[in-house]
């Protein structure tokens, strides 16, 4: 329960801010709309650094991959729509893997390139900031920087 806090916590949308219900101003469970920027079938994409991470994950499917572990580590996911962006939650080599996407400009700090998804990473007590994109949302800049 605890893992479904903080990924709805990172994903929450501030109400206050939205204006769903015309009449009142109020955003209700029934009024709010699930982040739908990234379809299940489309491949997100995410990078990472210090330490470097990345991988991919389409579906229920994700891949986790370190300089160490080029090749990346396979595990299921479970995936969570939000209010503000895209969860997924699984367990890689027995800790917490939880990642919420949410939209917004972000830069990987090594290259000029700039990336549509702001990522937000927590392996077991671990957390971490990257970047994401998808072929539909491409990152911005040098192919190979």
């Amino acid at each position: 329960m605890k893992r479904l806090c903080v990924i709805a916590a990172l994903l929450a949308a501030p109400l206050g801010a939205c204006n769903n219900d015309q009449a009142s101003g109020i955003v209700t469970a029934e009024s709010a709309q699930s982040f739908d920027g990234i379809s299940e079938a489309e491949t997100l994409r995410f990078i990472g650094n210090e330490p470097f991470w990345g991988g991919q994950a389409t579906g229920d499917t994700l891949i986790y991959s370190t300089p160490e572990n080029p090749d990346g580590s396979e595990i299921t996911v479970k995936r969570f729509s939000g209010l503000g962006g895209l969860g997924l939650s699984g367990t890689l080599a027995g800790a917490s893997f939880d990642m919420a996407v949410t939209p917004g400009e972000c830069s990987d700090t090594m290259s000029d390139r700039t990336y549509p998804f702001t990522v937000t990473l927590v392996i077991g007590e671990d957390s971490r900031t990257g970047c994401g994109w998808t072929d539909a949302q491409p990152f911005s800049g040098p192919e190979s920087p």
